[in-house]
């Protein structure tokens, strides 16, 4: 990236003057080195979504940030319905609220390390993973509508879950406002055998020993300890959210130009917020936000039974989920005054700090647990919102290392076996259906998940509380 283009502000916030039709700033969360590995058309996206009808305070980007679909992965923007706000399928991506979750299990790294391989096989037994993976649930087209509309809530009222989880779940597991009848029979049909599968690409199931800790006061709230080991899981809506996502693009692009709107890029196709497009568009990606919320928790109940088929003592207690794809209507004070705001975070975690009211009560008082993917090679974190991150970045942090190269051009550089050989050595058990998908999410495809979180870091946007290391990894 042209680094001079940007005003440094300090060694860890850039800024990008608004010119041509930018409407607010540029504002960009990294180090020069982060900076200068990242590809120019990320400040090229930063500055189209700028200048998008609506945007208010200014258009962000994470640490993480690379290039993606209209806006940048690892990109924040807000948009004021008031003010002629719109709502961007591309700001939320075609996996609607992929995300992450996190849970203790009660055992430890001496207690997993003699039982590895038979951990790594019933995982990979229990959980389906892959493109086009079936589960073993099939849903009616009345128990798709009803899991639509419920989330993880339904997940649990059908028994794939426990009533606890829903706590510690962002929406506390239901997002309000979905929509079943807004999202399209095709979609419907896509996901009807999809629930409880890990999907393709850079999703995975991880068992994770804790590594080190750096915070231990928030660590202790969080239920974590130095050798502890937890499980992680990163996927999303599967099918159902990738459908909406092309449907909604094709017909926001057509719409447009209706609205008055001038798209500096057609994968930035958006619809007012309060036009019939934008209204239809918020009911089904809602609903594809309880899709990927129930998913999570259904892979949750299925871990749960085969890790306590070999760890009987396990427990298996959900830190916290959160997503990083996604549109919400949250309030957030600006210039004085609250102000109810669409803040889309494509590639970016929810990261609130201490004191939000949007936060279950156990965790109020330290702040929301922000859970980092790092690479099946080195090491995932469990960070905190910082305090005062709401004016930074509307509550938002790092989502993931960012990846610094394609998969096309990780196939060129690895073997999908040479990485499961390589990383068995170092005692990391890799299981997946695809070679080719290992190749693609190589540990070398990424930026060092490292200098991504301290710079998040530095920026004032989420602290570290735990460095988290593989030990298994189920791979789409």
């Amino acid at each position: 990236m042209d680094i001079d283009r940007l005003h440094k502000v300090d060694d860890f916030q850039w800024v990008l003057e608004p010119e041509r039709a930018m409407r607010v700033p540029g504002v960009l969360y990294a180090d020069e080195a982060l900076l200068e590995g990242m590809d120019d058309r990320v400040l090229e996206q930063v500055a189209n979504v700028a200048a998008l009808p609506g945007i208010v305070k200014a258009s962000y980007a994470m640490p993480d940030a690379h290039w993606g679909y209209g806006f940048p992965i690892g990109g924040v923007a807000a948009f004021d319905p008031d003010a002629g706000g719109v709502v961007s399928a591309g700001g939320v991506g075609f996996d609607i609220s992929c995300g992450v979750r996190t849970l203790r299990t009660g055992v430890t790294e001496e207690d997993i390390r003699p039982h590895q391989k038979a951990l790594a096989d019933m995982l990979f037994h229990r959980i389906p993973a892959g493109l086009g993976s079936h589960g073993k649930i099939h849903l009616s087209p009345g128990q798709m509508d009803d899991m639509l509309a419920g989330g993880a809530r339904w997940a649990v009222q059908e028994g794939y879950g426990e009533p606890e989880d829903l706590e510690r779940i962002e929406e506390y597991g239901c997002m309000p406002g979905a929509d079943p009848g807004q999202v399209s029979a095709r979609a419907k049909e896509r996901q009807k055998d999809e629930m409880g599968t890990l999907g393709s690409g850079n999703h995975y199931l991880e068992v994770q020993k804790v590594a080190a800790v750096y915070d231990p006061d928030t660590a202790s709230a969080f239920g974590l300890r130095e050798g502890d080991v937890v499980m992680t899981i990163h996927c999303g809506s599967r099918g159902l959210g990738h459908q909406i996502g092309t449907e909604t693009l094709k017909s926001m692009a057509r719409s447009a130009p209706g609205h008055g709107i001038e798209l500096p890029d057609r994968e930035l196709a958006c619809a007012p917020l309060r036009s019939p497009e934008g209204q239809a568009y918020l009911g089904a990606m809602r609903a594809g936000i309880n899709c990927a919320l129930a998913n999570r928790e259904i892979i949750t109940h299925l871990a749960r039974q085969g890790f306590q088929d070999i760890f009987p003592e396990a427990t298996l207690e959900l830190l916290y989920d959160v997503s990083h794809n996604t549109c919400k209507e949250e309030e957030h004070r600006l210039d004085g005054e609250t102000r109810r705001l669409f803040v889309h975070r494509k590639g970016a975690t929810r990261a609130f700090g201490p004191g939000n009211p949007n936060l279950p009560r156990p965790l109020r008082p330290v702040g929301q647990p922000v859970l980092i993917g790092g690479t099946m090679g080195t090491a995932s974190y469990i960070l905190v919102g910082e305090e005062g991150n709401e004016t930074r970045s509307f509550g938002s942090s790092c989502h993931g290392a960012g990846r610094r190269m394609s998969r096309n051009q990780a196939k060129k550089q690895w073997r999908g076996d040479q990485v499961v050989r390589e990383l068995a050595h170092r005692g990391i058990l890799i299981r997946s259906p695809s070679m080719r998908g290992v190749a693609e999410e190589a540990p070398g495809a990424y930026k060092a998940v490292e200098e991504v979180v301290e710079a998040a870091e530095s920026a004032g946007l989420s602290r570290r509380v735990a460095r988290v290391e593989p030990l298994v990894t189920i791979k789409g």
